[in-house]
């Protein structure tokens, strides 16, 4: 490996960062509204959405993300293996992601699960032709185990602005640019954030460089690629947690918007929130004062998102001093008991709802950064163990367990409302096992999954000691 300096510049970190802000404007509308979407939008059959999401998922993480890992591992152009990925893709994610929220009014219900498939499948094709080597970027970048967590970080922050105007502003304003037509609202908002997300991801390309450059004698085949992932132990355990992962994260998130609409006593909610929608019509968000569900669903995602901005900033220096393995178990076991919390909480305890948001954000936020740098760490694990680098396929086998676990998630969630006996875009109360499945799916559901990563942990064997005895024999060897 030939390397250069591998101090980063505020400048690149910063640029480095849009990309990811960018993809969330994609990726954190899928978690969070591509169900109801479908559901109470396009109004698809819970059934139909969840074999879409389910379906569809399962093919882009198992056939897309190996393909364009290997490719992108084989790329060679003067601007290196990761980054023209980035260019070349940032347009058309933007169009499709527009098109995906997007769907004519279709008079033919098979019409419209066409279009679905359609625009999803091309979504979640140009989504891991961009998202895969961007993340592969992370590890190429740098070296340097504490510039990459200060760039991890960088990176999650912007994620978390991402975040917080999907899960904050994002339904209140589709509900006021869209004059009662939510439909007209989402597609008005879906084309400023295929523009902006385009802008941001030149940006990257632009502002970015690869340091780390593979010898150009080493060759191996992608038999050998594969075989060196399945030897490594760390990297199995870190698919599975990523999978686990992603599938509370979109079943969790996917659920707020029902058990807002469902479960939150509307009286005690508007009471609660009415200081804050004063204020905030006071200097001319007058938006959130329309509708007390979509005002209050995305105050209590504020809460929890800007909790995150706070862990993430912490988490560099906890990783730093105690590993990164440690850290994230810790934080993540935490962040789990104040998602528990929520099946305790009667409709009326909207106070105490939005303080475990709070708590949880704060915990979960700590982990946010470290997941992918846990990553780029497998990727050096490999080299270290096997004198060969290939960063791609290793994001790429992660990016199957973000897939799936997006896909398996979004599933169960439209699956477990069918269950229930939800019914989708109903003017009229749910029934009371409707109302109490939408209070499971934000409580104990999504908490399964993260007990289960937490338990994985302890098989992971990558600790603070092994980092730096990694760190310094890759280091010696690139020299």
């Amino acid at each position: 490996m030939s390397t250069t300096s591998q101090k980063l510049s505020v400048r690149e970190k910063i640029g480095y960062s849009l990309g990811d802000l960018a993809a969330n404007l994609v990726f954190q509308t899928l978690m969070t509204y591509l169900a109801y979407y479908y559901t109470d939008i396009c109004k698809l059959d819970t059934t139909d959405a969840s074999a879409i999401m389910l379906t569809v998922g399962l093919i882009a993480a198992f056939g897309f993300n190996p393909i364009i890992g290997a490719l992108a591992d084989r790329t060679v152009s003067r601007w290196g293996k990761f980054r023209p990925w980035i260019l070349w893709t940032a347009v058309p994610l933007g169009v499709v992601a527009f098109l995906a929220f997007s769907q004519p009014d279709y008079e033919k219900y098979q019409s419209k699960v066409i279009y679905a498939v359609i625009t999803y499948t091309l979504l979640l094709l140009l989504y891991a032709a961009n998202n895969l080597p961007y993340s592969a970027l992370s590890g190429v970048i740098t070296g340097d185990m504490k510039e990459r967590n200060s760039m991890s970080a960088y990176r999650f922050v912007a994620v978390m602005f991402a975040q917080f105007f999907v899960q904050v502003f994002m339904l209140p304003i589709i509900e006021h640019v869209g004059h009662g037509s939510k439909a007209a609202g989402m597609k008005e908002v879906m084309t400023w954030l295929a523009i902006i997300g385009t802008i941001m991801l030149v940006i990257t390309f632009l502002s970015t460089k690869e340091r780390i450059v593979p010898k150009p004698e080493q060759k191996s085949s992608l038999k050998e690629d594969l075989g060196d992932l399945v030897k490594n132990k760390p990297w199995v355990i870190m698919l599975l947690l990523t999978t686990l992962v992603f599938i509370t994260l979109a079943m969790k998130g996917g659920s707020y918007v029902y058990y807002f609409k469902n479960y939150v006593d509307k009286d005690s909610l508007t009471q609660f929130i009415q200081p804050i929608t004063s204020f905030l019509s006071d200097i001319g968000m007058n938006f959130f004062g329309e509708d007390p569900v979509s005002a209050g669903f995305g105050l209590f995602n504020a809460g929890g998102i800007i909790f995150m901005i706070v862990g993430i900033t912490l988490s560099k220096g906890l990783a730093d001093k105690y590993g990164k393995r440690d850290v994230f178990g810790v934080a993540l076991f935490i962040s789990t008991l104040f998602i528990l919390f929520f099946f305790f909480f009667p409709p009326k305890s909207v106070a105490l709802m939005f303080t475990s948001q709070i708590l949880h954000g704060f915990f979960y936020g700590i982990t946010i950064p470290l997941l992918w740098a846990m990553i780029a760490d497998v990727a050096d694990y490999s080299e270290w163990k096997n004198n060969r680098r290939a960063t791609a396929i290793i994001f790429s086998a992660m990016m199957v367990g973000l897939k799936v676990g997006l896909s398996v998630g979004a599933a169960l969630l439209t699956r477990i409302l069918g269950f229930y006996d939800y019914v989708a875009n109903s003017d009229a109360s749910q029934t009371p096992q409707a109302v109490n499945g939408t209070k499971m799916l934000v409580s104990v559901f999504p908490a399964i999954p993260f007990l289960i990563g937490v338990a994985l942990l302890f098989f992971y064997a990558i600790n603070k000691k092994m980092e730096v005895r990694i760190e310094g024999d890759l280091l010696d060897r690139r020299k």
